[in-house]
């Protein structure tokens, strides 16, 4: 039987952003430092709004 104990989250302590570009055009950076250790992110532009309206949908649900 497989476990169903899940990992605790990490607690984000900094995030920075940047951006990267080459030949196959820009991508955004979202580097966040944790608690267990850093986690990057490359993210093109759909990816973007994707988070953002995800972040979005926590923030309402946060302010209910």
């Amino acid at each position: 039987m497989r476990s169903t104990t899940k990992a605790l989250p990490f607690v984000p302590t900094e995030i920075h952003v940047s951006t990267v570009e080459d030949e196959k055009g820009r991508l955004g950076i979202l580097s966040i430092n944790t608690t267990e250790g850093i986690l990057d992110v490359a993210l093109d532009h759909a990816t973007a709004d994707a988070i953002a309206n995800a972040i979005e949908e926590i923030r309402s649900r946060l302010a209910a």
